[in-house]
């Protein structure tokens, strides 16, 4: 028997090709993840969606992470039954960690669903979608390990300049609040010639800025047994002629070693920025987490990264409210918190997650302590971050100009980038033509707790071939052409 063809068919009113969206929930990982899920659609043929249209496929990429992730999702897809029902052929599908936890319970809740596919089998979407168009019928694929790398698969990028690059996909670690391992697998990493290969084709693209992408990026080289492969790997990033930023998320604290540390300083390209995720800064509170470090060790990388960058700008996850945390284990992450002088910190309430050891522990809190904890935590963080941002007022820096961050406003008409240390700026071009990807010099004249403004004259812009792109891909297109983002061509898989 002939297997079906992946092309779509044409549009459900339109009588053009189908029409894709795809919503993302969660980490970078899944923003990364979309990207191939789009390469893929249109590979298959499909078009991406107007803002302002209804597409003729949905596909939502979901995280299991908090609890109002399946709220979130079950309140979109009830949003949109009414809409299918009345735009025969339109699809929908639902991918990512939360179809990979919840499998057939997706389709009792939400029969109008399509295609159900788990995070090891995003490659099969368009053959999964054609399938349940011939056969009028559901298709449910959940698989259990990883077949395919996903940066294999071709990707459709939202941005000219910047780019993911995972490094490795999957966590060894046992984190008890933690549900990404049973869904992700155990950590699966790519040879190093392949990512460099990966980053050298996007630099060739335009792409001047990467970001490294893991469930745990220093553990990285587990799978070939090379324990300083992380590092290594940020050295090499180094020769790469063309790439002027490398950033990378997420590590963890027990696998941080001076060897990374070390590269950072020595690579020019490695950005002066970390994310560092402390979840909490009790040690009671830790070990309950199966964190596998305490707060001292904690402080002391913070210490020897800034001993080894001064200027290096700290970021962090914070957890609140994990059963059994006392006042004292709270006052020890508030410590923490200013000791560490956190650039940024991602706070958040604690959630029950079935299938989490955490689930199941004694002393769940109530939501009125977790609440009241919450709101002092995030005073606390804006306050330092604030603080550390003034500092920055009267100094020079170069941002890579950005899209989708805002600012634009009708009284300044500022633009915004991003300083070497990731921070968000906020700055006025005068007369000058500065298009995102391109590269601006610029004072700071202001400081925000989440951002920093500067009101000055540009001092310096410096014009990149990602800024070209961008600046074309802006531009209304002739009849009958499309100037999207690059996509890279299929690779063989590794």
């Amino acid at each position: 028997m002939t297997a079906p063809s992946t092309a779509p068919t044409t549009g459900p009113t339109t009588g053009a090709r189908r029409t894709y969206q795809v919503r993302t929930y969660g980490c970078q990982m899944n923003v990364h993840d979309s990207e191939r899920l789009s390469g893929l659609l249109e590979d298959a043929g499909y078009a991406a969606a107007p803002a302002d249209q209804v597409a003729d496929l949905v596909v939502f990429n979901t995280c299991a992470v908090r609890e109002n992730a399946d709220n979130r999702l079950y309140g979109n897809l009830g949003h949109l039954a009414s809409v299918k029902a009345k735009r025969p052929g339109m699809q929908i599908a639902v991918g990512g960690c939360l179809a990979q936890k919840d499998r057939g319970t997706i389709l009792r809740k939400a029969p109008w669903v399509d295609v159900v596919f788990g995070t090891h089998n995003m490659g099969s979407l368009p053959t999964l979608l054609e399938r349940s168009r011939v056969a009028d019928e559901a298709q449910l694929e959940i698989l259990e390990s990883l077949e395919v790398f996903p940066s294999t698969l071709p990707t459709r990028r939202d941005s000219a300049y910047s780019a993911w690059v995972s490094i490795s996909v999957g966590c060894n670690n046992t984190c008890t609040f933690c549900i990404v391992p049973s869904l992700r697998g155990t950590e699966k990493d790519r040879r190093p010639g392949d990512v460099l290969t990966e980053i050298e084709a996007l630099v060739a693209d335009g792409v001047v800025e990467v970001t490294l992408l893991g469930q745990n990026v220093n553990s990285y080289g587990v799978e070939f047994g090379d324990r300083q492969a992380f590092s290594a790997l940020l050295r090499a990033c180094g020769q790469v002629d063309g790439l002027e930023r490398v950033r990378f998320t997420s590590p963890h604290p027990k696998d941080f070693t001076s060897d990374v540390i070390e590269a950072m300083a020595a690579t020019p390209n490695v950005m002066p920025q970390l994310h560092m995720p402390l979840q909490s800064g009790s040690d009671a509170m830790l070990k309950a987490m199966r964190r596998s470090y305490r707060q001292s060790n904690f402080l002391r990388i913070l210490d020897d990264v800034r001993a080894a960058m001064p200027h290096a700008a700290i970021s962090t996850d914070i957890i609140v409210g994990f059963p059994g945390e006392t006042d004292a284990d709270f006052e020890a992450t508030m410590d923490v918190v200013r000791q560490a002088r956190f650039s940024q910190a991602f706070t958040f309430q604690y959630s029950k997650r079935p299938g989490t050891p955490a689930a199941t522990m004694a002393d769940q809190l109530p939501k009125a302590v977790v609440q009241e904890r919450y709101e002092r935590l995030v005073e606390l963080v804006n306050e330092v971050a604030w603080q550390e941002n003034k500092q920055l007022v009267g100094t020079t820096m170069e941002l890579l100009v950005a899209t989708g961050e805002g600012r634009k406003d009708a009284a300044t008409h500022r633009l915004s980038g991003r300083g070497p240390d990731n921070r968000l700026v906020h700055f006025a071009p005068g007369p000058l033509s500065i298009r995102p990807g391109d590269f601006a010099t610029i004072d700071i004249t202001y400081a925000a707790p989440h951002h920093l403004v500067s009101d000055a004259p540009v001092r310096d812009v410096r014009r990149t071939r990602a800024g070209d792109i961008a600046e074309a891909a802006a531009a209304p297109a002739p009849t009958g052409v499309s100037l999207g983002m690059p996509t890279l061509l299929r690779r063989d898989p590794t």
